[in-house]
């Protein structure tokens, strides 16, 4: 039974200690089990506060004593908090990767032969008075270099759009008023998000809904029609939706049966939907650099089941082979990429200077260092625990 300083009840709980270094933190961690009441939580922090040196743990707190107790690195720590935020089955799977170390344990591996390569480098320079020392000890090392540089060039290679499958896809419907664009919208997200008229301009702002498409994260934008108009206010919706359109990763720019063929805001891909089928009148003509066209209703349902095939299949394409991606954020690309071009600029100086060679590989190593968080990061911490759940 716990109780409080005073010998009052609070709560029938359950109460372990995880004495450090082998707790999750490497300190001394005490849990409460409690029930949930609002009450019961009420009491019992009530309680704890009045212990002396006693405060309540900051946001990503106990994460980051564990980082810098040496329980994960930070790449690790960039897993725990995409899993956090993981809204779907393929982000979750890919943050657990992280979370167990898959990119860690590779950086620390490369690292430390990088280190050893650079060991036989700086030996060199120690014995350039040995006559062929330097060169016997620089061949191995050449070779370890090489092979560092192709491993990591092939991981950057192989990633594709991986670090995106934390924010997701950006789709968007656009096209002309009254074309059914809040309607495809409602269709694909299955409740009504936008309001559907047959009234020309009833979208005058940008909709955005979450979608979970076969474990992708997609975000569907809905637009204002595009088209010329007097009214300032529909004139900034327009102009707002021609710039989400540009900016999303694919355009589904929907046609209606009497629709002139117009052009879709430039963007890398643009698919025709040619949308109130039911109506059988004549159908509009594709749109200019489209992609590919499909025939829908979206009022009926008609050819949906098709198009939501064909977005996953998009979705798939997009974000590459994620199932073994070892990099998922832009920081961590970034340091791969310094890495891999310190370890090249190594190989093309060594036979100018052995000095020259060794200083790439000690800022390859630093890079990598940086990458796990042991060195130098004091600059990205905070933005990275500041997100996690308050104590996490």
């Amino acid at each position: 039974m716990l109780r409080d300083g005073t010998g009052q009840e609070i709560d029938d709980s359950l109460v372990l200690w995880f004495p450090g270094p082998a707790s999750a933190t490497g300190e001394d961690v005490a849990e409460f089990h409690v029930h949930g009441g609002r009450a019961v939580l009420a009491a019992l922090l009530a309680a704890i506060s009045l212990i002396p040196n006693t405060r309540a743990a900051e946001p990503g707190e106990f994460t980051r004593r564990a980082f810098e107790n040496g329980k994960l690195d930070l790449t690790e720590a960039e897993g725990l908090d995409d899993l956090i935020h993981a809204d779907t089955d393929r982000q979750r799977r890919q943050a657990l990767r992280q979370l167990r170390g898959l990119l860690g344990d590779r950086a620390r591996d490369w690292r430390e032969r990088i280190i050893e390569a650079s060991a036989l480098i700086e030996a060199g320079i120690d014995f350039s008075d040995e006559g062929d020392v330097p060169a016997e000890l620089r061949a191995p090392a050449v070779k370890a270099i090489k092979t560092l540089h192709d491993e990591i060039t092939k991981v950057l290679a192989a990633q594709g759009h991986s670090e995106r499958l934390r924010d997701g896809l950006v789709v968007a419907i656009a096209g002309p008023p009254n074309v059914g664009k809040s309607t495809l919208m409602n269709q694909l997200a299955r409740r009504e998000v936008a309001i559907v008229s047959p009234h020309a301009g009833t979208t005058r702002d940008v909709i955005e809904v979450q979608l979970d498409l076969d474990g992708y994260p997609v975000t569907v934008i809905d637009t204002a029609g595009i088209r010329q108009t007097d009214d300032p206010v529909e004139q900034e919706g327009v102009r707002r939706a021609r710039a989400r359109a540009a900016d999303a990763d694919l355009v589904l720019w929907l046609t209606g049966p009497e629709t002139e063929a117009d052009s879709p805001p430039a963007t890398a891909s643009v698919w025709t939907i040619r949308n109130k089928i039911d109506l059988g009148k004549q159908a509009a003509a594709i749109a200019p650099g489209a992609d590919r066209t499909f025939a829908i209703s979206a009022r009926r349902g008609d050819g949906l089941a098709e198009l939501i095939d064909a977005l996953i299949g998009f979705a798939g394409e997009f974000f590459g082979a994620t199932e073994g991606a070892l990099v998922t954020r832009a920081r961590q690309r970034e340091l791969l990429v310094r890495a891999s071009d310190n370890l090249r600029r190594s190989l093309d100086l060594v036979e100018e200077g052995e000095e020259l060679a060794a200083e790439e590989l000690r800022a390859a190593a630093y890079a990598l260092g940086r990458l796990l968080g042991r060195v130098d990061v004091e600059d990205v911490l905070g933005a990275i625990f500041q997100k996690f759940c308050i104590g996490k």
